[in-house]
Order: structure tokens, then sequence, then C-alpha cells
């Protein structure tokens, strides 16, 4: 089953990001990405593979990553966040993560969760599914 999976990570975490998507690229080539705007351009450079980029985060991407999670259209979030460096959009950061545990989502903040998530055979079969709130 396609599952659609958000990447985003600031600045710092970037090249972490790329690094960990490059050594899972033959999972991640299985499903619908979709990332913010340089996040996503990067990615989509370095795994030569179709990543559909919302705006930059700060100017509304991370916004629009929430709406996917609020309409049930998103699977996972792997969002390496910087806790050293805060954004000057920290509160849009926030409520993408508030919203992650409203909605019983998937989320990875780093790459040791990001592994276990897209190994885990709950991610990798068709047969998990998972608890949506009934809000």
């Amino acid at each position: 089953m396609q599952k659609t999976i958000a990447l985003v990570a600031h600045d710092h975490k970037k090249p972490d990001l790329i690094k960990w998507a490059l050594s899972h690229k033959a999972e991640l080539c299985k499903h619908k990405l979709v990332a913010t705007g340089t996040t996503g351009g990067l990615l989509q450079k370095e795994l030569n593979l179709d990543i559909h980029r919302f705006k930059s985060g700060p100017l509304g991407g991370d916004q629009q990553i929430g709406a996917l999670i609020a309409e049930q259209k998103l699977d996972c979030l792997i969002f390496f966040w910087d806790p050293l460096n805060p954004a000057p959009h920290d509160p849009d950061v926030k409520a993408l993560l508030r919203l992650c545990s409203v909605w019983n989502l998937p989320v990875a903040c780093t790459t040791s969760t990001a592994d276990m998530i897209v190994t885990s055979p709950l991610f990798i079969g068709d047969d998990y599914q998972r608890d949506i709130p009934d809000l």
C-alpha cells in the first residue's frame, strides 16, 4: 500500500535528512513523498525521486503539511527539527507536531526513530490501520 510521507528538516538538519533518505531510498521510492520547499528541492536532486514540494516552512509549508494531517491525507511525518537553533516560525513547528499527536500520526524527529518507522513490519505491510480519533 502506497503511503504519503512528509519529509521536513530545519537548515542545520537538512544534511542529516538527505543522508537518511538516501539510506532508505529503496523504501521511500514506493511511496508518495511530499516536503517543504527547500528541503524538497534538495531531496529531489539527491534522490532523483518525484517529490511534491510545498512552500518553504516559514512561508506556510509547515501549515500546508499540517492541513494534510487534519484532512487525514498523510500517513507519516519525518521532521528533523533543530532543538538547538530556534526558528522564527517555531509556533508553526509546534503546531505541526501537535497535530501529529491530535491525529495519532507517526512522526519521527530523529534518525533513529525514522529508521524504526520505515523498517517496521507495520509500516511496510498493508495490515496496520492506525486509530484515528473521532473528534
